[in-house]
């Protein structure tokens, strides 16, 4: 492990993907001289972006990597904006946009229309519904209220009485997308990889390392001898390993809670990284001995008659002092 893991406590990786490695390695063929021939950039190639998006009616933003215009709209306090890495035929990207991006070079660029129907979809006029207003919380009880009924994102368009007319459409349904974009640089180092993927799923900025580790392998190795049993084989082999560090953002992220098999399995097959180890970081400020005797009463001034306490706590004197 690298030095930046020193004050790092490692605990049980969160996910160990190594079957996307072989998979990979299994469907490698040889090259098509055709492809090797094509000019451009194509497909697996990992690039980072500029780009602006708005809606064509209206010019109402809809994401930007540009701080300067995240100032100007309003959002620069919504989140870090700053160039992205995506990976070509992914769908990491608009297909309108993509098929725009591919073939092309560093330093090009695009303005790119995206019509609804690719976009957010087209109005649908029967995703607006009349819902009973008991179902919304009393504080989103006004016209344009973000408010989630069953489940379902909706905008709160009037409330009359005991009832609520709720559109279910995105809310950017029926607008065309203007894509605004230039290519900065394609990015061969796998790190620099993982960090724009992690980025891109979860728009969180992680401290994380690659390593190269030697870890043990077991597998059931069948016998040429048919009548024989199997044997099980234990071997050490090298493992790139891409170490996060775990932090409350990333415990907290429900994109994470719900989808880090999926995530893990996309880094592993389209980066060098065999696996994934997920690191916590504990820095002894959390609740420990002084705050269980807090709760018995030494917290709280005054004379504390102990054996009292430790009768409270369900805990034997006799065995404490056995133990010491």
């Amino acid at each position: 492990m690298s030095d930046e893991s020193d004050e790092v406590e490692e605990t049980e990786p969160a996910e160990d993907v190594d079957a996307g490695a072989e998979e990979q390695d299994a469907g490698e063929t040889e090259a098509d001289p055709e492809t090797e021939t094509e000019n451009g950039l194509q497909d697996g190639d990992f690039v980072r972006l500029d780009y602006t998006a708005r809606t064509v009616e209206g010019e109402q933003l809809v994401d930007t990597t540009d701080p300067e215009i995240a100032e100007d709209e309003g959002v620069d306090d919504q989140g870090d904006f700053e160039p992205r890495t995506i990976v070509l035929g992914e769908g990491h990207l608009f297909p309108a946009v993509e098929d725009d991006v591919r073939g092309g070079e560093v330093g090009d660029g695009g303005s790119v229309v995206v019509g609804a129907t690719e976009a957010f979809g087209e109005y649908d006029e029967e995703e607006v519904e009349t819902v009973s207003a008991d179902k919304i919380d009393e504080d989103d009880r006004y016209p344009g209220a973000r408010v989630r009924v069953d489940g379902q994102q909706g905008v709160l368009e009037t409330i009359i009485g005991g009832r609520a007319r709720v559109d279910f459409n995105h809310p950017l349904a029926g607008e065309d997308i203007e894509y605004d974009y230039e290519v900065l640089e394609v990015v061969d180092d796998d790190l620099e990889q993982a960090e724009g993927l992690l980025d891109m799923f979860l728009e969180l900025d992680l401290k994380m390392w690659i390593d190269t580790d030697e870890v043990e392998e077991t597998r059931v190795e069948e016998p040429e001898d048919e009548e024989a049993e199997p044997e099980t084989v234990t071997e050490t082999v090298e493992k790139r390993t891409l170490y996060v560090e775990s932090d409350p953002q990333l415990a907290m992220n429900q994109q994470w809670m719900m989808q880090k098999q999926q995530i893990a399995g996309q880094i592993v097959d389209m980066t060098s990284v065999d696996r994934i180890l997920i690191q916590e970081v504990l820095d002894g400020s959390g609740m420990g001995m002084p705050g269980m005797m807090g709760g018995m009463g030494g917290a709280g001034g005054g004379d504390v008659d102990i054996e009292e306490a430790l009768e409270d706590a369900d805990i034997d004197a006799d065995e404490i002092a056995d133990e010491l």
